[in-house]
């Protein structure tokens, strides 16, 4: 029969360990958990179909024209739609026309069609009906998105949202650079995205799309 000061003994030593234990099994599954919380910022990837090519172009990243050009090469599309924002400063529209240009040149685009967007809040809606229009004036049908990995589902939200209303199918691709869903929490650059993003995503979510839509 154990002893009484044993019997105390190993209660007293039952909750550290859980404890312990629950922290060993969080630390071994961080990364499942961390990857988790980056794909909930990613769009549901589709098999890649559309009339034109659409390029998600905030902060002109070269990835999403690197793979415009790609997947016209490949065949996807002869088109690609470049949206920019621009101001009311006629040197900044026309850098803006430049940059995204340039991008464009040296990605290998085939053709692009540039779509100028006045940068008026909420930008992002408003540069979806800006592209809404484009599109319906060119009869187009069908559209397969290129967004910034972490930006996607949002994009994805607004642009179906906005498109599909009138009719125009979208799949959405995310693009990605060094930082991943596996790897985002690695650097301050990454956990700073992912925290935008997520913070971003919320703001369209529950207050831009269900109150400021026109």
């Amino acid at each position: 029969m154990a002893r009484p000061d044993t019997i105390s003994m190993n209660r007293r030593w039952r909750l550290p360990a859980a404890v312990g234990l629950c922290a060993l099994v969080a630390f071994a599954s961080r990364e499942t958990a961390l990857a988790a919380i980056g794909r909930t910022l990613v769009c549901a990837e589709r098999a890649p179909s559309g009339d034109v090519i659409l390029l998600d172009n905030f902060d002109y990243d070269y990835g999403l024209f690197r793979r415009g050009a790609e997947l016209q090469r490949a065949g996807l599309a002869s088109r690609v739609l470049v949206p920019a924002t621009t101001s009311d400063e006629k040197d900044a529209a026309a850098a803006a026309r430049e940059v995204a240009n340039a991008f464009a040149r040296l990605a290998g685009l085939a053709r692009w069609d540039f779509i100028p967007v006045e940068q008026m809040e909420p930008i992002s809606l408003n540069t979806a009906y800006k592209v809404r229009d484009f599109i319906l004036g060119e009869h187009i049908s069908s559209v397969t998105l290129l967004s910034p990995g972490f930006r996607s589902r949002r994009s994805e939200l607004i642009y179906r949202s906005v498109l599909g209303e009138n009719g125009i199918t979208m799949a959405c691709l995310p693009v990605f650079g060094a930082t991943t869903p596996e790897t985002w929490a690695g650097t301050w650059h990454g956990v700073q995205d992912v925290a935008l993003q997520f913070m971003k995503l919320q703001y369209y979510r529950f207050w831009v799309m269900p109150f400021l839509r026109q």
